[in-house]
């Protein structure tokens, strides 16, 4: 790994874990960070009886929840702040009670101030269960002020 990559990995990585440490909605759900790279994101939860809705079937906010978690942290993981410019979702099977779902959020395209990430939903079988798609747009700032410059001045 060259040291501009791995440098860009421990950039990610401290951003991911510098969100979930402020992200109350996400750890309120039992999301769990499992890990974050350039432009990926990968995050899991187990769907509880309070996450059901009245067919007894996760609610499709709580699983579009965790697609929007993964693009969220996928987008934001080069430490520029990146806001939802538009998202959809593809719900294809349901969720049941105690399915440990996984989403993993990768990126298509960035440039500028524009990307586009594609999120899967999977089931602890494998299944495809939604298939959720986001657009951002890069604003000013950065989700944690001075953690680039610590990343580049720290040696390996």
């Amino acid at each position: 790994m060259t040291d501009h990559a791995s440098k860009a990995l421990r950039l990610a990585k401290a951003v991911g874990e510098a969100m979930y440490a402020c992200d109350h909605a996400v750890r309120a759900l039992g999301i769990t960070l499992e890990e974050v790279r350039p432009g990926r994101a990968r995050l899991s939860m187990t769907i509880r009886r309070d996450m059901l809705n009245s067919h007894q079937t996760c609610h499709g906010g709580i699983s579009y929840t965790l697609a929007d978690a993964a693009f969220g942290y996928a987008a934001n993981s080069y430490n520029h702040i990146a806001v939802a410019a538009n998202c959809d979702m593809t719900y294809l099977i349901p969720g049941r009670e105690g399915d440990v779902l996984t989403a993993v959020g990768e990126e298509r395209y960035l440039r500028g101030r524009n990307g586009v990430y594609d999120i899967t939903i999977t089931n602890q079988n494998g299944e495809v269960m939604a298939i959720f798609r986001g657009r951002c747009r890069r604003i000013q700032g950065e989700v944690a002020p001075g953690l680039r410059e610590a990343i580049e001045a720290r040696p390996k």
